[in-house]
């Protein structure tokens, strides 16, 4: 006879890389949630932050439907615009004092927004969840609009046009904040930050979660093995819906109201650039997006009346260009260096990455020269003294010609790597 021996190899992470992988991460953020007070930022710098905050929550929400499900959805403001206005409603309560209320902490919020949420995604996502793909999408859209048309109907619920208000004062102190300085709020919002993204890490890390992946990608095998693709569409909705009513708590706390405007199709549209400008393959891109996106929508409309518009055109290139986003970029450079393979394309990055500024140069000119000349007041754009009038042939020359050698750079540039992966 023959004695046969089976091996099987253990592909589970170590508990060390578990550790590094899982728990340092989450250990370095909270680390850079507490620091940054430290070097005293001024009232502008802990406002912005707060908002990116909020943001980060709200766009790790969303990519649980679209990075995490493939489900698209253009009304998830909807999530958290209910839950900010039911925690609006609650605060105005606690402010009353009026029976169990009264006991209440502000600092709870959140909870509310998350319960808010999750009953609002249970009810919508109900019918919603139903169909999935271009019809989803499209249903998403349809009850983005009822909603948002809701806002302006019902004055006794959503306050009209004007919204309704609420102070965050008014209820007891919860662990010594009042939450009435902007340093308070800070800590307020880095503590639900910081639940919040522990709480989407985790799920991903459920059978639910891993399910929900499945489901993205092949949801005729996840049925052909026992389960409903329906169902776990819609459980991964309800979570969505509920995470982004958290965000809304947390909303309704920093900024003290809440109007049909933060129902609508602008924040929804927002946070889809967030999470897909920072990649939605990744856990990490969604964060990566907002803090961007949030500090791109704060200052840069400082400097021109066309940040909308390179915004957009920022988009357009990421998902033509970059689909996986800024974290796809980032994790690709750091495979390549430690990879050691960076002296290898060092030198097509350098081509591609002067390509790239030659036609931002272009692009910026373009778009700041037709501002100016359609705004009709006769204003010149001057970069560096240099006068850029619209009927001007050096100013056609600034737009074609660093545009047309940084496309024949990428075009070398790509060839190049072409070469090296051949």
């Amino acid at each position: 006879m023959t004695d046969m021996t089976t091996t099987y190899v253990n592909l589970a992470p170590s508990r060390a890389e578990k550790f590094r992988q899982r728990v340092l991460p989450m250990i370095l953020f909270a680390l850079a949630l507490a620091v940054i007070p430290l070097f005293g930022p001024s009232r502008t710098t802990l406002t912005l932050m707060n908002h990116m905050g909020i943001n980060i929550v709200f766009a790790l929400s969303f990519n649980m439907l679209l990075g995490r499900a493939g489900m698209l959805s253009f009304g998830h403001a909807v999530y958290l615009g209910l839950g900010g206005y039911f925690c609006v409603h609650v605060m105005n309560w606690i402010a009353a004092g009026s029976g169990i209320w009264g006991a209440v902490p502000v600092f709870s919020m959140p909870a509310f927004g998350f319960a808010a949420g999750a009953l609002a995604g249970a009810v919508i996502g109900w019918p919603s969840c139903r169909r999935a793909g271009t019809p989803f999408a499209m249903i998403s859209l349809g009850v983005a609009e009822l909603v948002a048309a809701a806002g302006f109907m019902f004055d006794s619920l959503f306050g009209g046009e004007m919204g309704i208000s609420a102070d965050r004062m008014g209820g007891h102190e919860f662990l010594g904040l009042t939450l009435g300085p902007l340093e308070d709020v800070y800590w307020y919002i880095a503590f639900w930050t910081f639940v919040g993204v522990v709480g989407m890490y985790a799920f991903t890390r459920t059978p639910l979660g891993k399910l929900s992946e499945a489901t993205r990608d092949n949801p005729e095998r996840v049925e052909f093995v026992g389960y409903n693709p329906q169902r776990v569409r819609y459980l991964v909705f309800i979570f969505a819906g509920a995470f982004a009513g958290l965000a809304g708590g947390m909303s309704a706390v920093q900024d003290e109201i809440f109007t049909p405007e933060n129902l609508s199709l602008v924040p929804s549209g927002a946070i889809l650039i967030a999470a897909y400008v920072g990649g939605i393959r990744y856990f990490t891109g969604p964060i990566m997006g907002a803090i961007v996106m949030t500090y791109m929508g704060s200052n840069l409309s400082d400097y021109t009346a066309g940040w909308l518009l390179y915004l957009g055109l920022m988009f357009v290139g990421v998902v033509m260009f970059v689909p996986d986003g800024i974290a796809g970029v980032v994790y690709g450079t750091w495979d390549i260096i430690s990879g050691g393979k960076f002296r290898e394309v060092a030198g097509s990055w350098a081509i591609r990455l002067l390509g790239l500024a030659l036609m931002a140069v272009s692009t910026i000119t373009l778009v700041e020269v037709a501002f100016r000349w359609s705004d009709g007041y006769g204003e010149v754009f001057e970069p560096f003294g240099l006068a850029l009038h619209h009927g001007s042939l050096l100013t056609w020359i600034v737009v074609v010609v660093p545009f047309a050698l940084g496309a024949l750079l990428l075009r070398q540039a790509a060839r190049a790597e072409n070469e090296v992966t051949t």
